[in-house]
């Protein structure tokens, strides 16, 4: 099976797979599937916050702070929080 691409983590949990192919503990799926299942069908706040937040999580991962800082800022968006900081790149 191929767990490539932006939706690769979520292929792999469907099928009960980690990324190397060995099986998940049916716990850790029950447990997931748990949690995600509240997450889904909480209320959201908005879509342009949930964008800025899921690009600062993934983001943080790519780019160095000053430029995912400037980056949002430019786009529109507030820059980096003291707690984003903190938290992603110390």
């Amino acid at each position: 099976m191929d767990f490539s691409g932006p939706d690769a983590i979520d292929k792999a949990i469907k099928a009960g797979l980690d990324l190397d192919g060995t099986p998940i503990p049916s716990e850790m799926l029950t447990l997931y599937r748990e949690v995600m299942d509240k997450e889904n069908s909480r209320k959201r706040s908005g879509v342009k916050k949930s964008m800025r937040n899921r690009i600062v999580k993934t983001g943080a991962k790519h780019f160095d702070q000053d430029t995912l800082n400037s980056r949002l800022i430019n786009a529109g968006w507030d820059g980096l929080k003291t707690k984003e900081i903190d938290f992603f790149y110390n």
